[in-house]
């Protein structure tokens, strides 16, 4: 009965070409949460590493706190057998045993490809043999793929083409593997993303370990929100929490405007070397909370005066996430006034990373934010 229902659902999408929106939402009803090899181990990631970092997100508690996914990047493949069939190099002797160890663990894999010739890292790619790497994924035990365009230039219509055809190989498999569309942003992505069966999109270039370039995509990202929900989300890329180029409050406010964006959580860096502030940072249950909430809303710039900036994120609960953005170099005062987050008279303030209660307050609440800083808390109407 199982199979036939997967049948019928890939046939839907392969005869109609509707987007599969209810088997979509079911491989990820809120943001992935995981880990993903590229920012921290680029192309020296190897299946020892791999099974370190998946004991180390049950060891730290991230595991507890709702991570599954153990994702491997580029630098994986080998060569193809005489049928086309891709293998593994030498780095990874055993993909299936791999898997199972992960599985073996209570996590996820998921792995990396390109729709073209050659990855980024200029490994073997996908084009013409979507089928055949689909199946293979599958007899691994593959649970995610990170389809990277790793190509100059592609008109939208190419890269619907290219997506389409392997969002359906991996709907043949009957596997359900979550699809993530890696291809930058370009022609507006996140208007035809969940059109070609993509569970989470790009939305910007590649994010990288400092204050500057993570808060100009981080912030970049309003007006979005519309184009995010169950089963298919915004993603401006991986977690820089850390490798060690941001401050504590530099990384707080990257996490914390992850969360209000309703984006996938992926780590980046080395599991097996966290420092306790980094774990705090990463599995902090009220801030994962707010990432993970059903109702699926992405947040939303509030108010914008100069380098102050209010985001409001809409609760399942009724109420409401609220960060206090500060980009200026210094500490400041900011505040957020309730009638801009559609609340009247009096609400219940509580700070998500202090985990305390602040008390009740009338129209409005008001804190010192610190340099590059943000203070995050949850308002709701009395």
């Amino acid at each position: 009965m199982r199979i036939a229902r997967m049948f019928s659902a890939a046939f839907l999408c392969l005869v109609f070409s509707i987007p599969c929106i209810a088997q979509q939402t079911s491989l990820a009803p809120t943001p992935p949460m995981g880990w993903n090899s590229w920012n921290h181990f680029a192309g020296r990631i190897d299946d020892q590493i791999v099974r370190q970092q998946a004991d180390a997100m049950v060891s730290s508690g991230m595991k507890a706190a709702g991570y599954q996914y153990i994702v491997i990047d580029d630098t994986w493949a080998g060569q193809r057998d005489a049928q086309g069939f891709i293998h593994p190099n030498d780095k990874f002797p055993d993909m299936k045993a791999l898997a199972d160890y992960v599985h073996s663990k209570g996590l996820k894999l998921g792995i990396y490809s390109s729709p073209a010739a050659k990855t980024c890292a200029g490994y073997e790619g996908s084009r013409g043999h979507e089928d055949q790497d689909a199946q293979t994924y599958a007899s691994w035990g593959i649970d995610y793929l990170k389809y990277d365009w790793c190509q100059s230039g592609g008109t939208v219509e190419q890269m619907k083409t290219a997506y389409t055809k392997m969002h359906d190989a991996l709907l043949k498999t009957g596997r359900p593997i979550v699809f993530s569309l890696c291809q930058y942003g370009w022609h507006k992505v996140w208007e035809w993303g969940a059109s070609v069966g993509g569970n989470l999109w790009r939305t910007t270039g590649d994010i990288r370990d400092n204050y500057f370039a993570m808060a100009a995509i981080g912030f970049d990202q309003n007006g979005l929100e519309k184009f995010a929900g169950p089963g298919h989300w915004n993603d401006p890329d991986m977690l820089e929490v850390g490798n060690g180029g941001m401050s504590e409050d530099e990384y707080r406010t990257h996490m914390s405007l992850w969360a209000i964006l309703a984006a996938p959580l992926m780590a980046g860096n080395d599991l097996s070397q966290m420092t306790p502030y980094t774990v705090q940072l990463l599995t902090n249950p009220e801030v994962i909370a707010v990432d993970q909430d059903p109702l699926g809303a992405q947040g939303y710039r509030v108010t914008q005066e100069g380098p102050f900036e209010v985001w409001m994120k809409p609760m399942a609960d009724g109420s409401k996430v609220v960060g206090l953005f500060n980009r200026q170099y210094t500490t400041e005062q900011m505040t957020v006034n309730f009638s801009q987050i559609g609340i009247n008279g009096q609400a219940t303030v509580n700070d998500l990373w202090l985990h305390e209660d602040l008390g009740t307050f009338s129209n409005s609440y008001s804190a010192y934010v610190p340099r590059h800083g943000v203070v995050l808390v949850r308002i709701k109407a009395k």
